[in-house]
């Protein structure tokens, strides 16, 4: 397929959402033609919240880093709506607000995120937007010696497993530190713990969890009938704890206008290219990739804006989405820095180190958007 020439008019990109995806596409885009394009950016919030830190919140640390959107939109040239998206119109490529503003597009890149849903009503679903509020108690009962067992469960579907071994390693190493003692189990669906990272990372997070004195239920498939029982299949075993601490299940947006895949998933290909539809691209954990993870969402973002170039008329050649994951695994001691190539549903060439592979050692690692905040921390 050949590219149009590029006109003389901008060529008009609505971006829908205000996280991880929608500002590292709105950054790359600007970086492969600032003049070529006119971007609006639709966003619900009026922060982008560097989410991934926000685990360290429970624990005294600083609050996770804020950043004003419509800041960072007027820093990069892009027009802001503080407002949610609501609907697509593919045919007239018109996408409207949940006000019923329609916003004419040449290109649009949907970035929405998932919806979390609780997998075990009995249990605490991690929300790391109330993290302080769901863990706070939790740790105060663990220090005043109320509570001496915890399991950590992940459900049999989940995108991204690393934060719950996150909240697992912290805990257990604050109750090290009070002196206190505490059971801590995982029990997660997995054959290894992070197994999505592949044999190398994977082994060194069984044995830092070992070091831990934490116990690692694999191949667990649960159901929590109340908040102090977990039943593990199979094998139909019960074990009985003080609390019980769970991730969530993720669905898609289900956008009205766009047909969605399973679980509300939008189907793409490996351009962030919307299956079907012309002029739509999707990146993140809206879309049907397995992995929701701020670091892939930020690569496919780059996948879509280098498609949309092209579909602009410039002279480039989009690279389509070769995974690779850079993830930072916070321990309440020194973090492990984790790294893996991503294919056929799991990691290759992963490691485990105790110094960061890549730079800027952000816990997203973006492009774009991982040097633009670090640029805006340093200017602080």
């Amino acid at each position: 397929m050949t590219s149009p020439s590029p006109s003389s008019e901008p060529f008009k990109v609505v971006i829908a959402g205000g996280g991880v995806a929608a500002l590292e596409a709105a950054l790359a885009l600007r970086a492969l033609d600032a003049e070529r394009f006119e971007v609006t950016l639709v966003a619900p919030n009026e922060d982008f919240v560097y989410r991934p830190m926000a685990v360290r919140e429970p624990f005294a640390y600083s609050a996770a880093r804020r950043y004003a959107v419509g800041e960072i939109a007027a820093d990069i040239g892009a027009a802001l709506i503080v407002e949610s998206f609501a609907s697509l119109d593919v045919g007239r490529r018109v996408a409207r607000t949940e006000s019923g503003a329609e916003l004419h597009y040449d290109a649009i890149l949907l970035a929405l995120g998932a919806r979390p849903h609780p997998r075990f009503p009995a249990a605490v679903t991690l929300d790391d937007a109330r993290l302080e509020e769901l863990m706070g108690g939790l740790l105060e009962d663990v220090d005043s010696g109320y509570v001496h067992d915890i399991a950590f469960v992940i459900p049999a579907r989940v995108a991204w497993p690393l934060p719950i071994y996150e909240l697992a390693l912290m805990t257990a190493r604050r109750a090290f530190e009070m002196n206190v003692e505490l059971a801590v189990t995982i029990a997660t669906p997995e054959q290894q713990p992070l197994a999505i990272f592949g044999e190398g990372a994977s082994s060194g997070v069984a044995a830092l969890l070992e070091q831990s004195g934490i116990t690692t239920i694999t191949s667990a498939h649960c159901e929590v009938p109340d908040g102090r029982h977990v039943v593990i299949n199979p094998g139909d075993r019960t074990i009985d704890v003080d609390r019980v601490i769970a991730l969530p299940e993720l669905y898609g947006p289900a956008i009205r206008g766009l047909a969605a895949g399973e679980h509300g998933f939008i189907p793409v290909d490996v351009h962030s290219r919307v299956r079907g539809v012309e002029g739509v691209y999707a990146a993140g954990d809206a879309t049907d990739f397995e992995l929701k993870y701020g670091g892939i969402a930020a690569q496919q973002a780059d996948a879509a804006a280098e498609s949309i170039a092209a579909l602009a008329g410039l002279a480039i050649e989009p690279a389509p989405l070769h995974p690779v994951i850079h993830g930072i695994l916070l321990t309440g001691a020194a973090p492990q820095y984790l790294s893996a190539q991503f294919t056929g549903g799991r990691g290759f060439h992963s490691e485990i180190t105790d110094e960061p592979t890549w730079s800027p050692p952000a816990k997203i690692a973006a492009k774009y958007l991982a040097p633009y905040l670090d640029e805006r921390d340093r200017a602080r």
